[in-house]
């Protein structure tokens, strides 16, 4: 909306209607002094008889004070018609307060004593000039100092000394000290002070600026100018309205201007721009009638065209003007919207329309033509939305205030809103995004909308069952990534997530969180059937980052990630979690393995930790059954078995165990191993391709191979299968026809 309004200041060019008013207000209280003088100077030089003088002067005074003075070269009465002629005349009149100087010449003046008629044969020149030294001087010199007088010519005039009328239907040619115009036609009424002039209105303001007005009418009480249809025209402006009314001072100089009525006002060039209102306030000050201030009101309409076509409504625009008339600030009031389009270049693929409404806007202009920045009071919001109606994302933002800075150009650079900052971003068919901060910060380029959003102090996020809270948030509608940093926390659907710093892809509803990443889990249900993951406890998992694709349900945490609920924990490099299925995938490096921890029941029915390590982790809680590849480890006590692999089945969450106790999640009930496998305990050592162990009776199943198992007491014993039982450390050897069983001991020497 500044376009158009800040090239209003030609629309006061206007102002030198005023002129008129001196003009003619002027030109007629002279004339109506003279037809006084003309009824007088019959008697005065003796032309009641017919006669000629020559060389005379009349003059009349007031109080010590010459009121006016008339000087002739010639009068002549005439017998027949009562009518006298006046030549080579010069008319001065000073005014009772001896404050004027105004002049009147005519080559031929003529004076009807019957009808009363003082008709002007030929042209008229009036020359008029304010004396403020007459006040103090009143001895009818010529002023020292004549400063720019006001010129007025016309002919055909017609006085009636009887009313006091005036008219004629002659051009009226004037002179003003800034400006020349001219009117067709005047009329002039004593008895109502009115002075109209009757068609064709024109001010030449200067070389590219013209006003015009059909007709004009000029009032002593109050002293007011009132133009019809005017029209202020330059060499790409334009402002018209149905009337213009201008105040006039004591001294007749313009104080207030007001054009009512269908104001548009109109600027062509590289950038066309019109602005429309009900009203038209001009406020001026100082002896040189400076624009103060301008306001535009009732229905305030303006649009340019351009890049970047601007509508703006309002109910009030007022300019503010310092210096030579240069615009220093607009303000808009009551229900102000601004909507900004953007027109496509082929080089933008998302185009967006921003659309600003508040209370009141203020905008500060930068050498009174281009915008440096801007305010609103009151609430407001900016809704910037999709340049075609439907296709694609809308953005509502709103605060308490609105900041607004400008580049060099005059487009939107930077946006600040605080307090009680708040986003709404809507999507078709999609639950409305909410982002809410003390501060809003929002960064535009110029031809392509805006950067990015950085929210600060207690922010809030809501995206359906996704939320957010941290204290700094940086959003960019390029790629639509929200980073959060300041001790950032997440949650959704039951998963409550916290980081030194967090990503949220807005589109794919990928999340990536960096630092310190806590999760957990809540809201679970106990599942009877399950064992390691079962209980309606929180999971718990922390690494130093995670990624979420698309769903929270499955989680993938790197970098020292440790899983737990209760007491069943597992740690590795990287842990991918399955919450709805309650399983996982553990994955080693080459230099840390992963760890879980399990429970067995001991002999005296309490619970013993199982720990177990490998390269990777396969747990399905369905299945309760945890796969360990890649060089297993575990380790119970005294105990520890190594092989290539291990499967390890746990009792379900609602199987008993002990009499008057119930198992836990993760309670070991049986495992296998294969390849390589190694069981050791202080003193011997098993070995065997094939290991099953069943924990309700503590045993130890090894197989291929073929087993064996050395005993520092006994020796070494081989066999089909050997079976060990932890509780009393017994051993079973069996064999078969084909390969009996070996026992190899030592011979002391």
């Amino acid at each position: 909306m500044p376009l158009p309004i800040s090239r209003l200041r030609h629309w006061f060019a206007g102002a030198a209607i005023a002129a008129i008013v001196v003009v003619g207000g002027t030109y007629f209280y002279a004339r109506h002094r003279a037809q006084n003088v003309l009824k007088q100077v019959p008697e005065k030089i003796g032309l009641d008889v017919q006669q000629t003088a020559t060389g005379f002067t009349v003059s009349k005074s007031a109080e010590g004070r010459t009121l006016f003075k008339i000087e002739a070269s010639k009068a002549i009465q005439f017998k027949q018609g009562n009518v006298v002629e006046l030549h080579d005349v010069a008319i001065t009149l000073y005014g009772r307060d001896s404050s004027r100087y105004d002049r009147i010449y005519g080559d031929d003046f003529e004076f009807n004593q019957q009808s009363g008629n003082v008709t002007a044969k030929g042209e008229v020149r009036i020359d008029l000039e304010a004396n403020p030294q007459g006040l103090l001087n009143p001895d009818q010199a010529t002023p020292r100092d004549l400063k720019n007088p006001i010129h007025l010519r016309t002919s055909g005039l017609v006085f009636n000394q009887k009313t006091g009328d005036a008219h004629t239907k002659e051009k009226v040619d004037f002179i003003l000290p800034q400006a020349t115009g001219s009117a067709v036609g005047v009329h002039y009424v004593a008895k109502t002070t009115i002075l109209t002039l009757d068609s064709q209105v024109a001010i030449q303001v200067d070389p590219s600026t013209t006003v015009t007005a059909s007709r004009g009418t000029i009032t002593r009480n109050p002293k007011v100018i009132v133009l019809e249809r005017p029209s202020v025209q330059n060499a790409d402006r334009q402002s018209d309205s149905d009337r213009a009314t201008l105040f006039l001072r004591e001294d007749n100089t313009v104080g207030h201007v007001v054009a009512e009525g269908n104001v548009l006002l109109q600027s062509t060039g590289q950038t066309n721009a019109q602005a429309r209102g009900d009203r038209l306030d001009l406020i001026l000050s100082g002896k040189r009638n400076s624009l103060k201030t301008a306001t535009l009101s009732g229905n305030v309409q303006a649009e340019t065209s351009g890049p970047q076509p601007l509508q703006a409504t309002a109910e009030r625009v007022i300019f503010q003007f310092s210096g030579k008339q240069v615009l220093a600030a607009v303000r808009a009031e009551e229900n102000v919207k601004l909507v900004q389009h953007q027109v496509s270049t082929g080089q933008s693929a998302a185009l967006q329309d921003m659309e600003l409404t508040a209370g009141a806007i203020d905008f500060i202009l930068a050498d009174g033509r281009r915008l440096d920045h801007g305010e609103t009071s009151g609430p407001a919001q900016i809704a910037i939305r999709p340049a075609a109606p439907g296709n694609g994302q809308e953005s509502l933002i709103t605060a308490a205030k609105f900041i607004a800075k400008f580049d060099k150009t005059g487009q939107l650079s930077s946006l600040h809103g605080a307090p009680e900052a708040r986003i709404t971003s809507r999507n078709p068919g999609q639950p409305d995004r909410v982002s809410t901060s003390n501060t809003l910060d929002a960064a535009f380029q110029p031809g392509s909308g805006m950067q990015s959003i950085v929210q600060q102090g207690h922010f809030t996020y809501a995206d359906g069952e996704r939320k957010a809270w941290a204290e700094h948030a940086r959003y960019t509608p390029a790629d639509q990534i929200l980073v959060l940093n300041g001790s950032p926390r997440v949650t959704d659907n039951g998963m409550t997530t916290t980081s030194r710093s967090m990503r949220l892809n807005r589109v794919t509803g990928d999340a990536f969180a960096d630092g310190d990443v806590k999760s957990t889990y809540s809201d679970l249900k106990t599942r009877p059937n399950g064992a390691l993951l079962a209980s309606s406890s929180p999971i718990h998992v922390t690494a130093r980052s995670m990624t979420v694709h698309g769903t929270p349900a499955i989680a993938l945490y790197t970098g020292s990630a440790r899983l737990w609920q209760d007491a069943n924990a597992v740690s590795a490099p990287s842990i991918e979690f399955d919450r709805n299925h309650r399983s996982m995938v553990a994955s080693g490096s080459g230099e840390q393995n992963i760890a879980t921890v399990l429970e067995q029941a001991d002999k005296n029915g309490g619970a013993t930790p199982v720990a177990i390590t490998s390269s990777r982790l396969t747990y399905q809680d369905s299945e309760r059954r945890a796969h360990f590849d890649g060089g297993a480890v575990a380790k119970s006590g005294d105990l520890t078995i190594t092989a290539s692999q291990m499967d390890a089945y746990l009792e379900p969450r609602g199987a008993s165990s002990a009499e008057g106790t119930s198992a836990s999640a993760g309670k070991l009930d049986r495992m296998t191993a294969s390849g390589q496998v190694v069981v050791t305990q202080p003193g011997r050592q098993a070995t065997g391709d094939q290991l099953v162990y069943t924990s309700a009776d503590d045993k130890f199943v090894l197989t291929g191979g073929p087993p064996s198992i050395f005993d520092a007491e006994h020796g070494k014993i081989t066999g089909v299968s050997l079976t060990l039982f932890k509780h009393d450390d017994r051993v079973l050897v069996e064999g078969s026809s084909s390969a009996p069983t070996i026992t190899q001991t030592r011979v002391a020497r």
